[in-house]
């Protein structure tokens, strides 16, 4: 049996071999100096990153073949002490507005006036009301059987304590956020938690520090905050159109309140840079 290729053919071929290659170098180069930050930044014991990269959005700028390939879905998935469990703070209201989604899924739960009032007031501005008042219904033993069948860790709720959480599950639940899928896959519900994501008034973490790594980045995220922990949990989207997860849990430092946000903005930035920076991929950098 023959095969034949004609110049175009083959043509394409080694551009595509030679495509591959410059993606896969610079893949490894961004996975190790990103990894080499993120073990500097946490060797403490006082933060937690969990970052995943989604690729570009449908539409994007992006249109380069190396690009698309160097960025194609999880190809970067770095993370940090992202096992650890810490304190949620109120990131625990994610693993919250999963549980009611399912929940409406199975007619249990509906947009009412004084639903949609409290689910807004839990997101964009972190009040605790609703949130407590949902908890107390349906009971910490119920809400942490769900968490754990969606592949989640759990416990994240223990009666009498707070809410504990690790940034790789807070990762692992807004993949399925994004994706709309798992409790998610209502794509009305979906764009409605994300939209009040984007609206939510505490920006001076990852929002801050992804506009300052590149202008025109928007970010949906849920913040958390409680004695000296600082969290962040973001879905990030650059101006070209790729986007990323990331996950930022901290605590320690002297922080309290909000102090704690700008350290997670530093980190954001640089992480940013390191991944999707104008010479990202280019050269190692020891970040010791």
């Amino acid at each position: 049996m023959s095969y034949y290729f004609n110049n175009s053919s083959a043509s394409t071929i080694v551009e595509d071999i030679k495509t591959n290659q410059i993606a896969k170098k610079k893949q490894k180069i961004i996975k190790t100096n990103l990894t080499n930050y993120l073990n500097s930044v946490t060797k403490d014991g006082t933060a937690s990153v969990s970052f995943y990269n989604l690729g570009a959005t449908d539409g994007s700028s992006v249109s380069n073949r190396t690009e698309t390939k160097l960025y194609q879905k999880g190809s970067l998935e770095v993370e940090a002490n992202s096992a650890k469990v810490r304190t949620a703070a109120s990131t625990y209201k994610l693993y919250l507005a999963a549980y009611l989604m399912d929940q409406k899924k199975h007619g249990n739960f509906s947009w009412t006036d004084e639903n949609m009032d409290g689910f807004s007031r839990m997101i964009v501005n972190s009040e605790n009301d609703f949130s407590e008042a949902q908890v107390a219904k349906y009971g910490s033993t119920e809400l942490s059987a769900f968490i754990k069948n969606q592949g989640w860790y759990s416990p994240v709720f223990q009666d009498n304590q707070a809410a504990h959480t690790t940034s790789y599950s807070l990762q692992l639940l807004l993949e399925d956020l994004e994706a709309g899928t798992g409790a998610f896959s209502n794509s009305n519900d979906q764009a409605k938690i994300l939209n009040l994501m984007s609206k939510q008034v505490y920006r001076s973490g990852i929002p801050a520090g992804a506009a300052d790594a590149n202008a025109g980045t928007t970010v949906q995220d849920k913040v958390g905050f409680l004695d000296d922990t600082n969290n962040d949990a973001a879905i990030v989207t650059l101006p070209n159109g790729q986007k990323y997860i990331l996950v930022i849990m901290t605590n320690g430092h002297k922080q309290s309140g909000l102090s704690g946000f700008s350290r997670i903005a530093g980190i954001t930035k640089n992480v940013q840079k390191i991944v999707y920076g104008s010479d990202a991929g280019t050269k190692l950098v020891n970040y010791k």
